[in-house]
């Protein structure tokens, strides 16, 4: 039997690890496999801090079911992405800086790095009803619709979320999304971009680049960075 709370608490401190932090706001969650809801981190807490004690099980419908501490807000995001898409068994939402700042641009994200890849080709859609918080089951299915069946969906003026089939897919799609951003905000800021994929290579590059093998090598990277910092400042890496 997996623990998810493990599995929860250390893509959380990954997640920190990447940067992708905002103070206690952004979180991660797993699909629970008995169909009762979604293990997500708790609310009040950063990413770097969370441990098994501060995830929780969290119904469709709010309810807290299983941990301590209280829900986010924002559980609809999760639990409305994993209700329309069952391919989806994990769910990232995160605030990261440089993401937002690329969505208030209004423009195509281009694959200019390997990093675009798993987002263009079709384009990275963009959730525009609202750019406060996701905070109730009415726009957590709206997020969703626009979602579709793409990895992750901008936030405009809020932020961002990715999904995968499993919590190191989702954790390393927002890593990659965030760094995806970055690269085309710089070539921006020089005046381009002039040169990207086009979607012939982009396909290619999907199964060659990020295929499941190089996902689980990111995470897996970045996973031992978070470990090491953990046992280095003598806190539980569980």
């Amino acid at each position: 039997m997996p623990n998810l709370r493990q599995d929860v608490s250390r893509a959380s401190r990954t997640l920190a690890e990447a940067g992708l932090g905002d103070m206690v706001w952004g979180h991660a969650s797993i699909r629970d496999p008995q169909g009762r809801g979604v293990w997500m981190k708790a609310s009040g807490w950063g990413f770097e801090e969370i441990g098994e004690d501060q995830v929780l099980l969290v119904s469709a419908d709010g309810k807290v079911l299983d941990g301590a501490g209280n829900r986010h807000v924002e559980f609809a995001i999760h639990t409305e992405i994993m209700a329309s898409r069952s391919d989806v068994g994990a769910v990232v939402h995160t605030h990261a800086p440089t993401l937002a700042a690329f969505a208030s641009l209004d423009c195509e994200l281009k694959p200019l790095s390997h990093d675009g890849v798993p987002f263009t080709h079709p384009q990275l859609p963009r959730f525009t009803e609202t750019g406060a918080l996701i905070a109730t089951p009415e726009l957590g299915r709206t997020l969703a619709r626009t979602l579709g069946s793409a990895n992750g969906v901008l936030i405009p003026n809020h932020g961002a979320v990715t999904v995968g089939p499993d919590i190191e897919t989702a954790v390393m799609y927002a890593v990659l999304l965030e760094r995806a951003c970055h690269t085309q905000l710089l070539a921006q800021a020089a005046g381009g971009p002039a040169i990207w994929s086009d979607a012939t290579e982009t396909a290619f590059k999907r199964d060659q680049v990020w295929n499941p093998t190089q996902i689980r090598a990111g995470w897996n990277y970045l996973a031992r960075r978070a470990d090491t910092h953990c046992r280095a400042a003598g806190t539980p890496t569980t």
